[in-house]
């Protein structure tokens, strides 16, 4: 049978997850009519505090963390990430709560930041982002007990609240963008293959080229940074059919390639078009401007603080969606062959 949540409760009383929350956790802001009927229907549901509930209580930390497991170099060079630490920020601390942030390169150093900061009541929460293919990081959070909202993930998460992404619409538009334009050999570079967003990429892409007639697909692994999205591109060109448009895991591949064009012997757009899955600066400010997908990364940084602050106070929230991508096409992509001086938005 199905735990009965702070939702549920809510649902059935008629009220608000926050009044539940005031009156199973003895606080003021309720009647005390309504605080004993809430308590009822908690009784009759079989209703008990999880362990997420635990930042409920008087110790509360007042900080939620997270662990960017990325290497240096490419947190170094990826505006993804700063928008995202800047959207997690600006919204706790309206809330008057704080943003713990560690760095590590290998799992075991980011598994012990999560035990020690829940062990020392550091943080009452954490936000999780680029979710691996075996991933010990969620068995491990739901042992703690660690209130966890998960970033950009496809699934739902047992005890935890979701983010969820859709590759798929991203993976069609993109595709359907340059076969209009002529393109039939299509390359894709990707990010770190042990990431599961990388693997649900490159599936999106394969389903959405069936739709299209003609449309072959190659892929090569760039794992996010300006040197490998070079190295990457360079494989694919060396193909006996080689690609006249990429589709880049991100901006700084999608960039760094545009930006070598010469040293790769190829003109951008009239012999390679470029698409970028990640919309920065970058993309605009190099020549040829880079077709790019542009989304509210701050923005939904901002939406997984509260749900983190939901799930803190309430002990349940509802999974949500990332905001949606929308293509900007600029000068990076043409018709095979073509030339294009334009470096505008279209």
């Amino acid at each position: 049978m199905k735990r009965p949540t702070i939702i549920d409760i809510a649902r059935e009383v008629g009220v608000s997850k926050a009044a539940v929350s005031y009156a199973l956790n003895g606080r003021g802001g309720v009647s005390a009519r309504t605080r004993q009927r809430i308590l009822e229907v908690a009784a009759e549901m079989g209703w008990r505090a999880s362990s997420a509930a635990r930042a409920l209580s008087s110790d509360r930390a007042a900080s939620v963390g997270i662990v960017l497991a990325r290497s240096p170099e490419v947190l170094h060079t990826e505006p993804f990430f700063m928008q995202m630490v800047a959207g997690l920020e600006r919204t706790l601390s309206e809330h008057g709560v704080s943003l713990q942030l560690a760095l590590a390169t290998d799992t075991a150093t980011e598994l012990a930041t999560y035990q020690h900061w829940w062990a020392e009541r550091r943080v009452d929460g954490v936000v999780v982002t680029d979710l691996r293919v075996s991933d010990p990081r969620p068995r491990l959070l739901r042992e703690l007990g660690t209130p966890t909202v998960y970033f950009g993930i496809a699934h739902p998460m047992p005890g935890s609240s979701v983010l969820r992404g859709n590759e798929h619409d991203v993976a069609r538009t993109a595709l359907a963008h340059l076969a209009q334009l002529g393109h039939r050999r299509i390359g894709h570079v990707q990010g770190p293959r042990d990431l599961q967003h990388t693997v649900r990429r490159e599936e999106a892409l394969r389903e959405a080229a069936e739709e299209f007639d003609g449309v072959v697909l190659s892929q090569a692994s760039g794992g996010y940074t300006e040197e490998g999205g070079v190295r990457a591109t360079r494989q694919l060109l060396a193909a006996r059919d080689r690609p006249t448009a990429i589709v880049y895991d991100n901006d700084v591949m999608a960039v760094a390639a545009v930006a070598s064009a010469d040293d790769l012997g190829v003109r951008v757009p009239a012999d390679l078009s470029v698409v970028a899955w990640d919309d920065s600066m970058l993309c605009r400010v190099v020549r040829p401007a880079v077709t790019a997908f542009a989304h509210g990364v701050a923005q939904d940084a901002a939406t997984a603080a509260l749900m983190l602050l939901e799930l803190v106070e309430t002990g349940a929230v509802e999974d949500r969606e990332l905001s949606p991508r929308r293509l900007v096409s600029r000068a990076s992509t043409a018709a095979p062959g073509s030339q294009q001086n334009d470096n505008g938005e279209n």
